[in-house]
């Protein structure tokens, strides 16, 4: 017994410190383990994956996701009262709990799907928004937490063909979206509330172990089903994926994953999906990510470039503070602005990675008229800057007070979010940079603006710095991107004596 007991803590014990190594990650450089242990169940593909569905994703620089489902018919809120305090976002309320939380809920909510009528629900409207966004990949909601499934799945009797609408809104948002040139991935929760197999723990009885297996088997068949009823789709975004009796399985799920990547060739999935033996997620124990690019920018934002280890990622991002299904009231919240996700776009880009913004439509199918807003204002400002959006890299640099620099072969972007009062926009420049500005221009105004050599002489300062004059007649209410050509140095930066101390 002793053992056993044991044996248990160790397990616990390895899964929490497995935890924590993965949440640093996302505050700060990642730490390297001081020595490789040999695994079974490590990463399945290259760290860096050079073929064409990689690539475009690399290139997609902003992206849409929708979470949608039957969520969004209370949209956080019930007969008048607000979930805001008893449960963690819109799209968790059947968890409601506390003294606001209405009697019998949890029943109540597992029947909500008998009211999903969705009758303004129109999938070529959504897609011909995103496009107008600049949106160039889309993340979709097949299956939250509650276990609904918005295709008519063979294996739940939980699905959209019980519901009012009745027809498939994936295979609807899928056509749409892939029928403007926006690619689409699917969104899909492991983990299900209302699934009495689904029982988060590490199976120990022969009953838990029945009841793991069993529900293993079930996600198994969702998965290539989906990969079957849609060979239009790139990949998938994974969640839910923290359920201890999913993590106990590190070898069913490394098989599955290979048999997904088997089925369709070139498909994209995220670092959520599994785990190695010893409980390390997104990154296995060796410190090597698990999957093809980083899912754990979740509403956070990357503070510098070299944390992120040269791997792939995107910031996946809210417009309320933590509101991704549909929430009716936005009062009292701050609320993104559109200049909030201009300057996270920029941010997000600069460093190699994608941004993809959320939308909750509500649960007859209709945007909130705040991210009809926002749509509109960003897509306007892509209309002008897209260039410094897509198919863009990391410029190597030093970093701007003025805003975001990034790069496509011999242009040079700066996004100016503080435009400088002076008029005035200086680029610092290595001394021994053999491409630096020798053309610039607003993008959207094509006059060219002037650049100057300042050697401004800063004792032991390694940088020379180039000006760039902004007419004083420009104005612009959002920021605006600076297109520079580059090219080698035209003057020489003198050399000066440094100072004796």
């Amino acid at each position: 017994m002793i053992k056993v007991l044991n044996k248990a803590l160790l397990i616990s014990t390895s899964l929490m410190l497995a935890s924590s190594m993965v949440n640093a990650q996302w505050t700060g450089p990642k730490e390297k383990p001081t020595q490789q242990v040999q695994l079974k169940y490590g990463p399945i593909t290259p760290a860096h994956r050079t073929d064409a569905n990689m690539e475009a994703f690399r290139n997609y620089g902003l992206g849409q996701f929708i979470h949608w489902g039957v969520y969004a018919i209370p949209g956080n809120e019930w007969e008048g009262v607000s979930a805001r305090k008893g449960a963690p976002a819109s799209e968790w309320i059947r968890v409601w709990g506390g003294p606001t939380a209405p009697k019998d809920w949890k029943n109540t909510y597992d029947n909500l799907y008998k009211q999903f009528a969705a009758k303004d629900f129109d999938a070529k409207k959504w897609a011909k928004q995103a496009k107008a966004m600049g949106a160039k990949y889309m993340i979709f909601t097949t299956k939250h937490h509650d276990g609904f499934a918005l295709w008519p799945t063979k294996y739940s009797e939980y699905n959209i063909t019980k519901s009012p609408y009745g027809k498939d809104i994936v295979k609807e948002v899928v056509d749409a979206y892939t029928a403007e040139g926006i690619d689409v991935y699917l969104y899909f929760s492991v983990q299900e509330w209302n699934n009495p197999d689904d029982i988060d723990k590490k199976p120990v009885t022969s009953e838990e172990i029945a009841k793991n297996d069993r529900f293993l088997k079930y996600t198994r068949n969702q998965l290539l089903e989906l990969l079957k009823n849609y060979p239009k789709m790139k990949g998938f975004w994974f969640d839910g994926t923290w359920d201890r009796g999913w993590i106990s399985e590190p070898e069913f799920t490394y098989n599955l994953e290979k048999e997904m990547r088997e089925i369709h060739p070139g498909l994209i999935i995220g670092s959520r999906f599994r785990n190695d033996e010893n409980g390390a997620r997104h990154f296995d124990t060796n410190g090597k990510l698990l999957g093809d690019y980083e899912q754990g920018w979740e509403r956070k934002m990357p503070q510098q470039f070299e944390w992120l280890d040269g791997n792939d990622w995107d910031a996946v991002m809210t417009i309320p503070p933590n509101g991704w299904g549909y929430m009716k009231d936005w009062s009292g919240l701050y609320t993104k602005t559109t200049d909030d996700i201009i300057d996270m776009l920029m941010h997000s880009v600069s460093m190699n990675g994608n941004f993809v913004l959320n939308f909750g439509p509500d649960g007859d199918g209709n945007m909130h008229p705040g991210e009809d807003k926002i749509a509109k204002e960003l897509g306007e400002w892509m209309k002008v800057n897209e260039e410094a959006v897509y198919g863009v890299r990391h410029a190597d640099f030093p970093l701007s007070k003025l805003g975001y620099y990034t790069q496509k072969g011999e242009n040079l972007y700066l996004t100016v979010m503080n435009r400088p009062v002076n008029n005035i926009v200086r680029i610092t420049v290595p001394k021994n940079a053999k491409e630096v500005p020798v053309a610039a221009e607003i993008l959207g105004n094509k006059k060219a603006l002037v650049v100057k050599h300042s050697d401004v002489g800063l004792d032991k300062d390694n940088n020379t710095y180039y000006d760039i004059l902004l007419p004083e007649q420009f104005k612009s209410k959002r920021a605006f991107v600076i297109k520079m050509k580059l090219g080698a140095p035209r003057s020489k930066t003198d050399k000066l004596m440094d100072a004796k101390m």
